[in-house]
């Protein structure tokens, strides 16, 4: 089952995994080393309670473990979207159905009009997360792969929800 939520400052070491060298490969940044993981976390809690909210970044959490973090950035009537799992999670849908919630949260919760996403050329498997989604490829170039989008106004993907995060981001489980 799959969850999100908003991070808290015990997430440092789970966040340290996630964003280790193997996870990172595509992106470019360094691993988190503990000290980095534990700032890390302390400016996405701050972000969390800035108005307005610039930064959406939730938690991705299947069985009480914290196996990923995706990341929404809303711009006007749009936003873009980042996650990144832990390598040992690869594979098992958890991005998809992250992505497939955040959707949600973008169309119903902000009343975004699209989310725009990118991935470098090499990272096929994040290209395949949102082809899944729904979004179009909308440009190619040497260092990333563009996607687009578009929501329909208060819509819900098909993505069963539960519950809601305090802020309105919905949390499913599947």
């Amino acid at each position: 089952m799959i969850s999100l939520r908003e991070v808290a400052l015990t997430d440092a070491p789970a966040v340290r995994r996630i964003y280790s060298a193997a996870s990172v490969r595509y992106l470019p940044r360094a691993p988190l080393t503990a000290e980095n993981a534990a700032s890390w976390v302390t400016d996405r809690i701050a972000e969390s309670r800035a108005t307005p909210r610039m930064l959406y970044c939730f938690g991705i959490d299947h069985a009480d473990d914290l196996v990923g973090v995706i990341k929404l950035r809303p711009a006007r009537t749009s936003a873009a979207l980042s996650y990144i799992l832990r390598d040992d999670a690869w594979g098992h849908g958890y991005a998809t159905t992250a992505v497939a919630l955040v959707l949600d949260f973008a169309s119903t919760t902000l009343g975004l009009a699209s989310v725009d996403a990118k991935h470098h050329p090499d990272n096929h498997a994040s290209g395949r997360v949102l082809i899944k989604s729904g979004f179009t490829c909308t440009g190619r170039s040497a260092e990333a792969i563009t996607y687009m989008r578009n929501l329909a106004p208060g819509a819900r993907s098909a993505v069963r929800m539960r519950e809601r995060l305090p802020d309105g981001a919905t949390t499913a489980r599947s």
